[in-house]
């Protein structure tokens, strides 16, 4: 009997885009963008295109399409919690994103809990705390993973009961990945509960919540190949099922009166509202895929091209990389650098009109992170604001964030370091306009094509040329 061989890597949809050059011709994109959000793997559209003549609205319909329907939506549920190494009685809610699944925990917990938490947080791990009820204690950027785990500590015996600490898995500006299991386990120390914000990390390493502890975990399938709008939160039951629903509507009841309403179990307690049952089912089929792939194969050839797109950068003139820690650790593939007098917007203009590279600029939803890195004094801060209050955004700070995935090869690697090494060489070509109001570059002349699709898109934005 001939064994199997390892599966094929994960074929992605828009893996033969062409896209055109101002400066004459077209060329393969290069995506570099997977951080923000990642392309659908051809499985998942296929697996969409099957599911759809069966879409339906699911639970309580006699119907066979809504019996196939639900039995595909609760389906989804239960592959995906086997995907994150769910515990026995642990819950799965879909929500919309990892925004909205923090969102939804935050509701739900107690009044006058406590929240910890790092100034180096995505926003969507930073904002849900600040509401009514709650106390939330914003750590400093730490100096190093030791000074984290030590930090929390501090932070936990000054301010016990501390209810939960939030944590990303990976930041989404360096790619450095956080000492979740020292953290979880001084959390869990005190008493408090951890959340594990891990959209930068499920769809590029192995997560197993039970063997890490974490009693919540968040995650987004745009970010895991599965762009249709479904984020799951998985954890314990007792909050999110003790208190009223964060969102109250049909679906979340068992029975309503005028004047009383029964709420039903979870997780339908925490689901009102039509769901998004199409997302549910590619979420979960691609957790599927990236299984069958191999989640250890992903994090060794991913980290394998990240060391290289990180030394490769750090040896062109001019060019900084930005890290937390100084001392190496290890990383996804998220690296946010600048070039030395050129602002990140053209740098990251010039990468897509020019060369067909796309790449992210700005600040990337972690703010306090990038004023850190970049050592934007507060009275800096200050002035920023005001600016902001006049209408321009181009004296937003911000950097440049190039990040790998599933489709990312050597040779992607290859032609972005050379990429960069011209532009540090010889500039821009063609002659570019700062737009203050976003805070964008975009080439003075836009060439005849690109006005031809800003028509065929009728009120959809042109591509930034």
């Amino acid at each position: 009997m001939v064994e199997a061989g390892p599966a094929p890597r994960p074929a992605l949809c828009g893996a033969e885009l062409e896209v055109p050059l101002v400066t004459g011709g077209q060329r393969p994109y290069v995506n570099l963008d997977y951080a923000a959000s990642t392309p659908a793997m051809v499985a998942v559209a296929r697996a969409v295109e099957r599911f759809l003549p069966y879409y339906s609205s699911v639970h309580r319909g006699a119907g066979f399409k809504s019996q196939v329907a639900t039995a595909a939506y609760e389906g989804a549920r239960e592959r995906l919690l086997q995907f994150f190494g769910a515990r026995d009685g642990d819950v799965a809610i879909f929500t919309r994103n990892t925004t909205d699944a923090v969102n939804l925990l935050a509701a739900a917990l107690p009044a006058g809990s406590s929240v910890v938490t790092f100034a180096s947080e995505h926003h969507a791990d930073l904002l849900p705390w600040r509401r009514e009820g709650l106390k939330v204690t914003c750590l400093p950027v730490p100096g190093s993973p030791e000074e984290a785990v030590a930090a929390l500590a501090g932070a936990l015996a000054e301010t016990a009961p501390a209810d939960l600490f939030a944590v990303t898995g990976a930041s989404n500006v360096t790619g450095e990945l956080w000492p979740l299991e020292q953290l979880v386990r001084v959390a869990h120390g005190f008493g408090t509960r951890v959340l594990v914000d891990a959209a930068q990390i499920a769809p590029h390493l192995p997560l197993d919540i039970a063997a890490l502890g974490a009693d919540y975990l968040a995650a987004s399938g745009h970010k895991m190949y599965a762009p249709f709008g479904a984020g799951i939160l998985i954890g314990l039951p007792d909050w999110l099922g003790r208190l009223e629903p964060f969102l109250r509507g049909g679906g979340a009841v068992d029975f309503v009166t005028t004047d009383s309403v029964r709420w039903s179990e979870l997780p339908a307690r925490q689901e009102a509202g039509s769901p998004n049952v199409i997302g549910a089912v590619a979420m979960a089929v691609a957790a599927d895929e990236l299984q069958r792939y191999g989640m250890d194969r992903v994090w060794d050839e991913e980290s394998a091209m990240a060391g290289a797109l990180r030394a490769g950068l750090a040896a062109i003139p001019g060019v900084s990389v930005y890290a937390m820690w100084p001392r190496a650790t290890e990383r996804t593939g998220v690296i946010s650098f600048n070039l030395e007098g050129w602002q990140h917007s053209l740098v990251a203009a010039v990468l897509s009109a020019e060369y067909g590279i796309g790449v992210r600029h700005g600040c990337f939803c972690a703010h306090p992170l990038m004023l850190h890195l970049l050592s934007v004094p507060d009275s800096g801060a200050e002035e920023i604001r005001a600016r902001l209050a006049q209408g321009d955004r181009s004296a937003v700070p911000g950097a440049v964030r190039a990040s790998i995935g599933l489709g990312t090869s050597r040779s992607d690697v290859a032609y972005f370091l050379g990429a960069v090494a011209e532009l540090a060489r010889r500039g821009p070509q063609i002659h570019y306009e700062l737009d203050p109001s976003s805070g964008d570059h975009v080439p003075a002349l836009l060439p005849e094509w690109a006005r031809a699709r800003a028509a065929e898109l009728v009120s959809v934005a042109s591509p930034g040329y």
